[in-house]
């Protein structure tokens, strides 16, 4: 058997384990989550072999029948099934420990996450449409059931539903493209589809590339699509959240690129030019955002969404390019962004398990009730800080490296022929700095708030390291961030295959020089050159330390006060406190809601207790989504007044339908 077909059959081996074991839950546990990493140690070579170009065709079902199942990992697809692969791999090891929480519910968490595991990691091996949407529906309920596997919340029912709605309006507009290929070629083969879609109609095409964008950007959380995403990613089980935001929503990215590229020849002229201005709408969106959340987990949720514009603007300014015909150009937007795309695999997974040890640790995700913590879980304190660096963009962490190269690939934008098109690379180049500088300070206070100062809660006080497995996954991550940030070239050069099937051309960039230099017309940059300085500049400061302090010696005293006697949680600074500055700036924007509540003892002027509490407006969602769903609330309504539950009325209802008919029927006839 090939690995794909063992590591297929060892998931549901793992989901079926895990029912049976239902009266042992920790063996139960044990049993799927060794199952669950038993199969991707199997994807994962399968993906390695898609890299090479070596990953067999296999087909379940009959051949001759248009109901078969074919997957093969092709070039595109290897990325991303690597991508999965990889860090399901880590978040399984990580749920050993982190699982026992849900401990009551074993049964059914294993079930539907081998179930998931598997949909997910099939969406970019399948070849036909039938296996793409057999394996996205899998992916699609399987996850909706991890959202709502604390059903006892209101909060995870509601988040679990919306998921739900959004997925299957998703998988309508996705059902639609198929559905107008299939028209268009008569064959449900992606080779088919790859063949014939140059050839396409033009409006045909555009109207196939706005079905794409919408059923894919509805998985990829692009703004106005994103609205199932900040809620139901806090909801699901940390693992599970690190697995949606790292690698599931890249599967809209995935489905996007592989629509654009390969059937539909690049997309309309003017698809560019869209994508980038929703890559720059949802990379501002999300971080604004996200530095107004209190909810650890809601903050990382908003920061994906930023996320998910910066690899847009890659994706977008490589169809722009190519549709200008200045394709060397395409290829290194295009591979900036896939790298960022695995970068934010890496470092999203690692903070969102960090997230889930914290809030093991603490039992909240209020960040206003932490504090401290990097006394009690110094391991989880210093990966959190490795994925902050690595997402807001500093050396030498692997996002660093892939906001440099999309940046190179914007500011070549410049050199364009066309006005429109020098001025839209300038405003997105604009956006990408604004959402760097903006992911900075998320991330200070996303640290500072958690980790840094006092206490502010006693399960903060009573917090205790994660354990062995959850450590462990973390250092990995880590690792991973710091590697793929030194030793970028290395990874383009993996890409190279990748995109030369999207462009016809290679990055335009002299890869492979000796010490790993990498060279843009702009620019370039050698990470190994990068890390050496910081090293040398700590080495310096240590140095300086020791000759100026004289022998090591640990003292301890207390934080310094301000001239204080004391030093009281409550004179710390907050998450809403550390936001109120962009709050202010922003104010069109977020439209703050503040709720002033007053305990006096005798009169209004001898106040007992002041609580204050604000809260930003969903904007989008009161401006887009509310309007529409009250008329449907409304139709809805009126509707149920038909349903009076008399027999007569419904009768009455039949005898006047039979007599329009008939009238209609006879004026249709009249000569």
């Amino acid at each position: 058997m090939d690995a794909i077909s063992i590591g297929i059959f060892l998931f549901i081996v793992g989901s079926l384990a895990s029912l049976a074991l239902g009266s042992k839950p920790s063996l139960s546990r044990f049993v799927s989550l060794g199952f669950a990493i038993a199969a991707y140690s199997f994807c994962l070579w399968g993906s390695l072999m898609g890299l090479t170009g070596d990953s067999p065709e296999v087909f379940w079902g009959n051949l001759d029948s248009p109901l078969s199942f074919h997957y093969r990992i092709g070039s595109l697809g290897a990325v991303f099934a690597l991508m999965i692969a990889a860090l399901g791999l880590v978040s399984s090891f990580y749920a050993l420990g982190y699982a026992k929480e849900y401990e009551d519910r074993a049964a059914n968490l294993g079930f539907f996450y081998n179930l998931f595991l598997a949909g997910m990691f099939l969406v970019p091996c399948a070849r036909n449409v039938w296996s793409f949407l057999f394996s996205w529906e899998a992916m699609t309920v399987a996850s909706f059931f991890l959202v709502i596997l604390d059903h006892e919340r209101q909060e995870a029912r509601k988040a679990a539903y919306l998921y739900l709605v959004m997925s299957q309006i998703s998988a309508a507009f996705i059902t639609a493209f198929f559905f107008l290929l299939y028209r268009a070629t008569g064959s449900l083969e992606f080779s088919v589809f790859e063949t014939a879609g140059p050839s396409l109609d033009p409006g045909l095409k555009s109207v196939l590339f706005l079905l794409a964008l919408i059923g894919f950007g509805i998985k990829a959380g692009v703004v106005p699509l994103h609205l199932w995403l900040p809620y139901a990613h806090p909801a699901a089980p940390s693992h599970v959240s690190a697995l949606m935001s790292g690698v599931m929503i890249k599967t809209g990215i995935y489905g996007l690129v592989m629509a654009v590229f390969y059937f539909l020849g690049g997309g309309p002229w003017w698809g560019g030019s869209l994508v980038l201005i929703l890559a720059a709408t949802t990379a501002t969106f999300g971080i604004l955002h996200a530095l107004m959340e209190r909810d650890l987990k809601r903050l990382l949720a908003y920061s994906s969404i930023e996320n998910i514009g910066i690899i847009l603007m890659g994706v977008g300014a490589g169809m722009l390019f190519a549709s200008l015909g200045h394709f060397e150009m395409a290829a290194l937007a295009i591979g900036a962004g896939l790298y960022h795309a695995i970068n934010h695999a890496v470092f999203k997974g690692l903070l969102f398990l960090g997230a889930g040890s914290v809030l093991k640790a603490t039992h909240t995700r209020n960040m206003e009730e932490m504090g401290g913590l990097i006394k009690k879980m110094p391991v989880t304190a210093f990966a959190f800080l490795i994925g902050s660096l690595a997402i807001s963009g500093l050396p030498p962490f692997n996002g660093f490296v892939s906001e440099w190269l999309t940046f190179q690939a914007l500011l070549s934008g410049f050199g364009l022929s066309s006005t429109m098109a020098r001025i839209l690379c300038l405003v997105v180049a604009s956006a990408l700095a604004l959402t760097g500088g903006l992911a900075a300070a998320c991330f200070v206070k996303a640290f500072g708030i958690t980790f840094l100062a006092q206490p502010r809660s006693q399960h903060a006080k009573e917090a205790k390291e994660s354990s062995f497995f959850e450590k462990t996954s973390l250092r990995i991550l880590s690792a991973g961030c710091l590697a793929l940030g030194i030793f970028p070239t290395k990874v383009l050069g993996v890409l190279k295959l990748t995109i030369f099937p999207l462009t016809a051309h290679e990055i335009a960039t002299p890869l492979g020089l000796p010490g790993d230099f990498l060279v843009t017309r702009f620019g370039s940059l050698f990470p190994l050159a990068l890390l050496a300085t910081l090293a040398l500049g700590c080495l310096t400061a240590w140095a300086f330390g020791r000759l100026l302090g004289g022998p090591s010696r640990v003292r301890m005293a207390p934080t310094w006060g301000c001239g204080l006697a004391e030093l009281t949680p409550r004179m710390q600074y907050t998450a809403t406190a550390f936001s109120k500055p962009f709050r202010v700036l922003f104010d069109f924007l977020y439209r703050p809601v503040r709720e002033v509540r007053q305990e006096c003892v005798a009169s209004p002027y001898f106040p007992k207790a002041i609580h204050f509490s604000t809260r930003v407006s969903p904007v989008v969602e009161e401006r887009l989504y509310h309007p529409p769903f009250r008329w449907l609330l409304a139709a809805s309504h009126f509707i149920r007044r038909l349903q009076a539950g008399s027999v007569n009325l419904y009768l009455g209802y039949l005898l006047i339908t039979l007599v329009a008919l008939c009238i209609l029927f006879l004026w249709s006839n009249h000569p």
